[in-house]
């Protein structure tokens, strides 16, 4: 191997090293200005991604949230005019018990006169009874008609105060069932009105949750304004690199 050989070889690896050298040296220097704004036009791209699938997250929820509050509020209507139905329906069976009632205390009260005047008449009975025995006889004609009189009247009395306490059980009956259908009533009140507070909360709700849905909406439309300007950003940064 000559001198000149040598040389060359030497030259050559020299060379070569100083191109590694250079290529480290490039490498470990800052980025420039046009590297840096790529990047981060990247990064923002990321960013404004990230930024609409939230978003559109948001808008969807709030959408479903929507759908559910318009459920609720056809339900709680439904349930509303149930309630208006229950309620006349109460009304009407107050309205008959208290017919049934007057009409049990009529009853009760003619059953009443019609034993107190088959009372009168067993106390005459007994007084002509008495009188008929003393002036005819207890086995006079005029004494058995008396007897056959009481015995009667005092059936008819018996069957009168049988009339009276069926009259009071049927009194109390109707009495019954009428502070029930009045119980009734206040509760069916009591739920018509909290449904008809639920009705218009749920409207307040979907009043809401539609401005959030329309605000997700805006927000969605100004990510998708910021990732087009990036991308824009972008293009022009890779232009003038």
């Amino acid at each position: 191997m000559n001198t000149t050989g040598v040389f060359r070889r030497i030259s050559l690896a020299a060379a070569f090293a100083g191109l590694l050298a250079g290529g480290a040296w490039a490498q470990s220097q800052d980025p420039t200005t046009q590297q840096q704004d790529i990047r981060q036009d990247k990064k923002d791209i990321r960013n404004d991604k990230k930024d609409l699938n939230k978003d559109r997250a948001d808008r969807n929820a709030d959408q479903r949230d929507i759908n559910q509050d318009k459920r609720d509020i056809r339900s709680d209507k439904k349930d509303v005019r149930q309630d208006n139905r229950d309620i006349r329906n109460d009304k009407q069976d107050i309205h008959q018990d208290n017919k049934d009632i007057r009409t049990d205390k009529k009853d009760l009260n003619k059953d009443r006169t019609d034993r107190n005047a088959d009372q009168r008449d067993i106390n005459h009975d007994k007084r002509d009874l008495a009188r008929d025995d003393a002036k005819y006889g207890a086995n006079s004609s005029q004494a058995q008609a008396d007897r056959k009189d009481l015995h009667q009247d005092r059936v008819d009395r018996n069957k009168d105060q049988r009339d009276i306490n069926h009259d009071k059980q049927d009194l109390s009956k109707d009495r019954t069932d009428r502070n029930k259908d009045v119980r009734d009533l206040n509760a069916d009140r009591k739920d018509r009105n909290q449904d008809v507070k639920d009705v218009h909360n749920d409207k307040k709700d979907l009043k809401a949750d539609r401005k959030d849905r329309n605000q997700d909406q805006k927000d969605i439309n100004k990510d998708k304004k910021d990732l087009h300007k990036d991308r824009a950003d972008l293009r022009k940064d890779r232009k003038h690199r």
